[in-house]
């Protein structure tokens, strides 16, 4: 009997639908900006999802943010995430400014979307990112739109910097001690409290450092709510503003791309408007406070109090190694201190034979060098430049003039340690011992009476 097999029919395969996202973006949060992006969103979700070949997988979006970087685009970042996670196929996007008006940033992120087979549709420059001369197209079409990007922002800075030529204060920048009201810095009374203390403070011969310290201990912080430092205090010391004028175009954009601020060092002129605001503290003071600045500024080191540092520190240089001396303060019994000065070698791995240089004998000579009666820090630090310690008892004095002055020093330091109260210990000491001595023979002694 022949064998009959039944063949079924073969059911038409339906084809997986693309997953399709679109990203939108403005680049001003102004309300009818806002209303623009809402647009773009309800457009692209309905868009999408009306095409019965297409799965939605989303609408990207970043409000007030340039188009000409991505590092604060966090839609932009997220999309990308997204398609390298497998979860779009397809990207919409309005055009290539909206989509990115950095050339370079455009083509890298293109590519790499290419190389991941995921098409990016421009919808005004009707270009496909997959199709032969879409990459053509885009390169010369991104480049307009940076210019574009470049002109836009000259011509913002051209208004700004006209402004500042009227006196008119571009403000908004958080200041400690003010508010922003949208036209003039206001005061904050209990901050502005806070700054008159730290010109105080300063003024006392205290160091930002610890005038930061004692803020922290008091658990008060910068209007960005962080830990004030060092550095925060002496800005805060510098700014002007605090005078109730202003100094305007200290910093600048070089670069409309990369949009990063730099200090204005004299590449162009800056302005100072008086009268802008109340001021917290008068002008007397804050000129006081820019003189010690630049006082302390010259101290370098020695400027910081809360360092244990002398004028020697940085100044003595080992003529073996040419590693700096370091202060080395050895206590005795009785509670007294011998400062000297050690190579840093030696005092860390030992490796160094160069001698120690009791800190009584430099002074001493110093003192003979400069021709003072007796150490003076002062004069010491208006002459010399440097101190190099060849070894065998030898200190060589190099001037800021140029002058050279080698000098030798002997050591006293067996004499300054055999003090009055040293002699009187060794005494009791020998004492003692005989008397042990005494009293052990006579144990042993046999001998009649």
């Amino acid at each position: 009997m022949r064998k009959i097999s039944q063949i079924k029919p073969m059911l038409p395969s339906l084809k997986p639908k693309k997953k399709v996202a679109a990203y939108a973006r403005i680049s001003m949060e102004t309300e009818k900006m806002l209303h623009s992006l809402s647009a773009q969103v309800s457009f692209y979700s309905a868009y999408i999802q009306k095409n019965p070949e297409w799965e939605y997988a989303g609408v990207y979006s970043d409000d007030g943010i340039s188009g000409t970087g991505t590092k604060k685009r966090t839609g932009f970042r997220q999309l990308i995430a997204d398609c390298e996670a497998g979860k779009i196929d397809i990207v919409l996007t309005k055009s290539i400014s909206r989509f990115a008006r950095n050339t370079v940033d455009l083509l890298e992120t293109v590519r790499h979307l290419k190389s991941l087979g995921i098409e990016v549709h421009f919808e005004k420059e009707h270009l496909n990112s997959m199709s032969g001369e879409g990459e053509l197209m885009l390169t010369i079409l991104a480049s307009f739109a940076q210019e574009e990007s470049r002109s836009i922002s000259d011509n913002v800075k051209w208004g700004i910097r006209k402004g500042f030529q009227r006196g008119k204060v571009n403000g908004g920048t958080a200041i400690y001690g003010y508010r922003w009201d949208g036209e003039k810095y206001v005061i904050e009374p209990v901050e502005a409290e806070i700054v008159k203390q730290i010109f105080a403070d300063f003024r006392a011969g205290i160091s930002p450092w610890k005038i930061g310290q004692k803020l922290a201990e008091k658990q008060l912080n910068t209007v960005r709510g962080i830990t004030f430092y060092a550095d925060a205090i002496r800005r805060m010391l510098k700014n002007v503003t605090y005078t109730g004028n202003m100094l305007l175009q200290k910093t600048y954009i070089a670069d409309a791309i990369s949009k990063k601020s730099k200090k204005n060092n004299g590449e162009l002129p800056r302005y100072y408007v008086e009268g802008t605001h109340e001021a917290i503290i008068d002008k007397a003071t804050f000129d006081l406070a820019q003189k010690e600045l630049q006082r302390r500024s010259g101290l370098g080191v020695l400027a910081n109090r809360a360092l244990n540092i002398t004028c020697f520190t940085r100044k003595i240089q080992c003529g073996i190694c040419g590693k700096s001396f370091n202060r080395r303060a050895d206590k005795y019994a009785n509670g007294a201190y011998h400062v000297s000065w050690i190579c840093g070698t030696r005092k860390k791995a030992g490796s160094c034979t160069n001698k120690y240089l009791p800190e009584e004998i430099l002074k001493n000579i110093c003192a003979e060098v400069l021709n003072t009666q007796e150490f003076d820090e002062e004069v010491f630090l208006e002459k010399i430049e440097r101190i190099v310690v060849p070894g065998k008892n030898e200190v060589i004095f190099y001037f800021y003039d140029g002058r050279i002055l080698q000098k030798q020093w002997k050591s006293t330091a067996r004499k300054d340690w055999w003090t009055p109260e040293r002699r009187a210990a060794r005494s009791q000491m020998v004492k003692r011992k005989a008397m042990n001595d005494n009293g052990k023979k006579s144990d042993h002694d046999t001998s009649n009476p």
